[in-house]
C-alpha cells in the first residue's frame, strides 16, 4: 500500500474538504463543528493527491466517534476503496491509542457502510433518523 496519513491542518478546510463535500452534494460541517476547530482529522494520500479525509471525536466516555469522512471525487483509481478504509482504520486506531474501548459512526451511504463493515464494524440499527438542532 502506498498511502501516507496526515493530520489535517487549518487550511484544508477551506483548500480541500468544503469543495470535496459540495462535490458530492453533502452536508458541509461548519468549521466549530469539527474536533479541534477543524484540524482534528486525517488526510489519506497517495503520493501528492489527496484522497480521502475523516474526523475523530473524542469523548470522556470510552466511546469515540469516525464522522464527515469525504473523498475527493476525481480520484477514480483501482485503489480508492483501499484508501478509504485505509483512513477508517487509521481513525480507528488513533482512537484505540488514545485509550478508547469503542468507536461509532453514523453513516448512510451503502458504499460507506461496507467499508466500516470491513474495518471491523457491526450494524447496530435500521432506519434510524439522525436530528440536530442548532442552539
Amino acid at each position: 500500500m502506498d498511502f501516507s496519513v496526515r493530520l489535517l491542518n487549518e487550511n484544508d478546510y477551506d483548500d480541500i474538504l468544503t469543495k470535496w463535500w459540495s462535490d458530492w452534494g453533502g452536508v458541509i460541517p461548519s468549521r466549530d463543528a469539527l474536533p479541534n476547530n477543524g484540524t482534528g482529522g486525517f488526510m489519506i494520500s497517495k503520493g501528492d493527491v489527496d484522497i480521502c479525509a475523516g474526523y475523530a471525536y473524542f469523548t470522556n466516555s470510552s466511546i469515540a466517534f469516525c464522522e464527515f469522512i469525504v473523498s475527493n471525487i476525481n480520484y477514480r483509481e483501482k485503489d480508492r476503496n483501499k484508501a478509504i478504509e485505509f483512513l477508517i482504520e487509521t481513525t480507528c486506531l488513533a482512537c484505540k491509542e488514545a485509550g478508547y474501548r469503542f468507536m461509532w459512526a453514523s453513516v448512510q451511504n451503502k458504499n460507506l457502510v461496507n467499508k466500516y463493515k470491513n474495518a471491523g464494524y457491526k450494524e447496530t440499527e435500521k432506519n434510524c433518523i439522525e436530528l440536530v438542532k442548532h442552539l
